[in-house]
């Protein structure tokens, strides 16, 4: 069984996961793949991952059969393991509990070689809706506190295997990094009773020089303070504070601009490795919940997408201080992503 334990120093949760030592992360099993060998992502393959917790299929194929479009599994390597209670307890200044979550594979195509940016919109929406429909179920498990959904693209982004995939994970406490995020906008909006990150897109959108892409629904800018080059932040124009309670008819424009922000960056930086992650609103329903728990939550926070590629290597100035060195301004890598031809 995975452990939680919490550093009292940094005021962070780490999961040990001895486990995920046996996993075949090495490069050679990547290389061995993306030349031809055996991937268990593929289609007509599916007896070679554990059983599917969901899918989208064509009309007549059963589960864990061919014939799927998106195909959610459990990760066979898991963080964290969906079994059992916390066990919350102390050892001295620490505090330590079973790692219990949620750790699983969105496939997003039995398509070996479709990069997500080049796939089709309407595959781009069955991804998304597999987003939103993983999120809500989850947050119905009172354990889980966030439910981060992120995608490694490339072996420098951390990616094992090839085949195009996001991941997601659920866990009992709300990370360090999402909790930074909720004080900040909460503070802002007991301050002033406006959303921090609406304050922020309008702001970006009224000046345009470190905006992407913007349209009736969503924008993508280059953050202000961006810690990577080509950094770039997606969120709706209008606030929503929960991606599970995203609309349906928002998944569609979401897909074209997505599609829109990962061709962008694959044209202009020659299909670099990447990550992005969504934040969202945490599960403010679970267990035990406490008094006052982000009580302004629905109009204090806005969930967003960032994207990272990975064009920089984090060295030991920015793990020792948590100061990024940015070698590209926002404003130069807004424009050179705007001017991109699609």
């Amino acid at each position: 069984m995975p452990e939680l334990r919490h550093d009292p120093i940094q005021k962070r949760w780490v999961i040990i996961a001895s486990e995920r030592g046996r996993k075949p992360y090495d490069s050679s099993l990547s290389s061995e793949i993306q030349a031809g060998g055996f991937c268990p992502f593929c289609e007509g393959h599916e007896g070679k991952t554990p059983p599917e917790i969901t899918a989208i299929r064509h009309n007549g194929s059963g589960p864990n059969q061919p014939g799927w479009q998106v195909r959610v599994v459990p990760n066979k390597f898991p963080a964290l393991r969906i079994e059992g209670g916390l066990d919350r307890r102390g050892e001295g200044i620490h505090d330590r509990m079973n790692g219990v979550g949620a750790h699983e594979v969105i496939i997003e195509t039995p398509q070996h070689d479709l990069n997500l940016a080049d796939m089709p919109v309407e595959q781009i929406e069955k991804v998304i809706w597999i987003y939103r429909a993983r999120l809500a179920d989850l947050h119905r498990d009172g354990r889980f506190r966030y439910v981060l959904i992120f995608k490694n693209h490339g072996q420098a982004a951390g990616a094992s295997l090839p085949h195009p995939h996001t991941q997601l994970i659920a866990t009992p406490v709300t990370p360090k990094i999402i909790s930074g995020e909720l004080w900040s906008a909460r503070e802002h909006y007991h301050d002033k009773e406006r959303c921090l990150f609406c304050d922020l897109i309008q702001q970006e959108l009224e000046r345009g020089e470190r905006l992407i892409l913007a349209d009736d629904r969503f924008v993508a800018l280059a953050p202000f303070a961006s810690r990577f080059p080509f950094e770039v932040f997606l969120a709706p124009r209008h606030h929503y504070h929960s991606f599970a309670k995203l609309s349906d008819e928002m998944i569609h424009p979401l897909a074209v601009a997505l599609k829109d922000v990962l061709l962008r960056i694959k044209k202009c930086l020659r299909d670099p490795a990447y990550n992005f992650v969504i934040h969202t609103a945490p599960n403010t329903e679970a267990a035990p919940r406490r008094s006052a728990y982000w009580d302004t939550i629905e109009a204090d926070f806005h969930w967003h997408i960032e994207i990272m590629p990975r064009l920089t290597r984090v060295a030991g100035f920015e793990w020792g201080t948590g100061f990024y060195i940015n070698p590209t301004s926002p404003e130069e890598a807004a424009k050179y992503l705007r001017e991109v031809a699609l």
